[in-house]
């Protein structure tokens, strides 16, 4: 991960972007649950940001949490993702934001399991993935 933000223009993440992706990468919407690609994926390997290619999660740290998106304990580094208070929708929560381009992954919630009790549950449309070599 480079130490500087990727800054792109609306109309460039538009470009590169699916619809869906943008709606949840640059407007935080989010996915119905049990709908996404890697919900119920297995395959060993890295979970990358599907906006800009930095890696977020390993897949060993992937879990079931029953909540109808892909869940993990823990993100692969401290510097990959970015919190921040998300109180919409009535709600208060932990947003889940891409360090590299700003981009909305999900929420963070505090009842996962061991070792750090961390529930990261990330929409499937915000990932790409790249399998162990």
């Amino acid at each position: 991960m480079s130490d500087s933000k990727l800054n792109k223009t609306d109309a460039q993440w538009r470009e590169e972007l699916s619809p869906e992706q943008y709606a949840v990468c640059r407007c935080s919407a989010t996915e119905p649950p049990f709908s996404g690609k890697w919900y119920e994926h297995k395959a060993s390997g890295t979970y990358v940001c599907a906006a800009c290619g930095a890696k977020l999660f390993e897949s060993d740290t992937k879990y079931d949490s029953g909540s109808g998106w892909p869940s993990f304990y823990q993100a692969m580094d401290k510097a990959a993702v970015t919190l921040h208070q998300d109180e919409s929708h009535g709600m208060r929560r932990v947003e889940v934001r891409c360090a590299q381009c700003d981009s909305h992954l999900g929420h963070v919630f505090p009842d996962g399991p061991k070792p750090t009790g961390m529930r990261y549950c990330i929409n499937s449309v915000a990932l790409d993935f790249t399998p162990e070599s």
